[in-house]
C-alpha cells in the first residue's frame, strides 16, 4: 500500500539518492530523461503518493506560484492563465492568482498578500507597479514578468516585440493602398500600449503615410473603450479608410460602432487588432490581427519559473509576433470613408 511506501523505498528501488527523488517530485530536478523515467516508473509501480504537506515543511516550500494578473475576466489574461496552468502541469506547483486591475496600490496589496502566503515564485502579468517593487520581490523569490521589461530583470522577462507587430499591420494596410489610417491605443501607463503606439507612428512615417493627430485616439484595452473611441472618430468626420486597434478587445468594440453607423468592414473601413485572441477568428468578419501566442507566453512564463526554482538561468529572447490576415481588411475603396456620412 502507498501508506507504507516511503521516499527512501523509491530511491532504493530506482538506484538514486532520496534528494533526487524529491527534486523530481517537486519539479526542480536537472536529471537525464532515462533517470527521470526510471524514478517515475518506480513511483507508479509502488503506487507512491508523496505527502505534499510534509515536503513543504521539510523543504520550506509551499509548492505554490503567485500570479499577479490584472483582470481575471479579460479574455487576454484568461488565455495567459490557461498557459500558466499548462506550464505547471506535471510539477507539484500550483498557481495562486490575484488581480491588480491596473492600479499600482492594488497590485502592491496583491503582491503583499501572495508573499504572506509564502509562494515559492512569482509571475507578474503586465501592470503599472514600479520596477522597484518587483525588484524587492525578486530578491526574495524567483520572479518572471510577462509583457513588461523590469529594470535589472530583463533576463527573467517574457517580452513581446510590440513595435514590430504593429509595423506588420501598417505595412499590410499600405500594401492594400490605405493612407488615411486611424489608431486607437491603450493607456500610456502600460508599457505595451506605449510600444504599440510608437511602432504605429514610426511605421507610418517610414512608409510616408500622413499622421493625423485627430485620428489618434486613446482607449483602455476594453471593448467599451473601442466602441466609444471608434464612435467619436466617426462623429469627427475626418476621412479614414482603415482603423488599427492596439488590441482585439477594442477592435471588437470598434466593430460594433462601425456596424451601428452602417460602415461596412472591410468595404468602407478595414479593421485590425492585436493579440489574436481565440474569439477573433469568429468575429464578423473574422479579424485581421497580430498573433502573439498568448497561451504559449503563459506556458513559457511557468516553465521559466520552474527553471529558476531548479537553479537554472533561462535564456530568454523577445517573442516576435506575426500578422494573421483575415477578412476584416481589404483594398482601399475609391473614396475614403467619412465619419460624418
Amino acid at each position: 500500500m502507498s501508506a507504507t511506501v516511503t521516499l527512501m523505498h523509491v530511491a532504493r528501488e530506482a538506484g538514486v539518492s532520496p534528494s533526487t527523488v524529491s527534486r523530481i517530485l517537486n519539479g526542480t530536478a536537472n536529471v537525464t530523461p532515462d533517470k527521470r523515467e526510471r524514478v517515475e516508473a518506480v513511483i507508479t509501480r509502488l503506487n507512491f503518493t508523496p505527502n505534499v504537506q510534509a515536503q513543504a515543511l521539510a523543504n520550506g516550500r509551499s509548492f505554490s506560484v503567485g500570479v499577479l494578473t490584472q483582470n481575471i475576466s479579460s479574455p487576454f489574461y484568461g488565455e495567459t492563465l490557461a498557459g500558466i496552468e499548462r506550464g505547471l502541469e506535471g510539477s507539484l506547483y500550483y498557481p495562486l492568482v490575484v488581480s491588480g486591475h491596473w492600479n499600482a496600490e492594488q497590485e502592491q496589496q496583491a503582491l503583499d498578500l501572495l508573499m504572506r502566503r509564502r509562494v515559492d515564485a512569482m509571475i507578474v502579468l503586465g501592470g503599472v507597479i514600479q520596477d522597484e517593487a518587483l525588484q524587492q520581490v525578486a530578491a526574495r523569490v524567483p520572479l518572471v514578468a510577462v509583457g513588461r521589461d523590469v529594470l535589472g530583470l530583463t533576463e527573467r522577462c517574457v517580452l513581446i516585440d510590440n513595435r514590430e507587430g504593429i509595423r506588420q499591420v501598417v505595412r499590410h494596410l499600405a500594401e492594400l493602398g490605405h493612407r488615411e489610417v486611424a489608431y486607437i491605443s491603450g493607456l500610456e501607463t502600460q508599457q505595451d500600449a506605449v510600444e504599440r503606439r510608437e511602432g504605429f507612428e514610426t511605421a507610418m512615417r517610414e512608409l510616408g503615410l500622413p499622421l493625423h493627430p485627430e485620428l489618434m485616439r486613446r482607449g483602455d484595452y476594453t471593448e467599451a473603450s473601442g466602441e466609444q473611441e471608434a464612435g467619436d472618430l466617426l462623429r469627427l468626420g475626418v476621412p479614414f479608410s482603415a482603423l488599427v486597434c492596439a488590441n482585439d478587445q477594442m477592435a471588437l468594440g470598434a466593430r460594433l460602432a462601425l456596424y451601428r453607423r452602417g460602415v461596412r468592414v472591410p468595404d468602407d473601413v478595414s479593421l485590425t487588432g492585436f493579440d489574436d485572441l481565440f474569439s477573433s477568428r469568429y468575429t464578423t468578419p473574422p479579424l485581421t490581427t497580430v498573433h502573439q501566442a498568448v497561451n504559449e507566453l503563459g506556458q513559457q512564463a511557468a516553465e521559466t519559473v520552474l527553471s529558476l526554482l531548479a537553479g537554472e538561468l533561462p535564456q530568454m529572447t523577445p517573442y516576435v509576433p506575426r500578422l494573421i490576415v483575415r477578412e476584416s481588411t481589404g483594398p482601399v475603396s475609391p473614396l475614403p470613408h467619412h465619419g460624418g456620412h
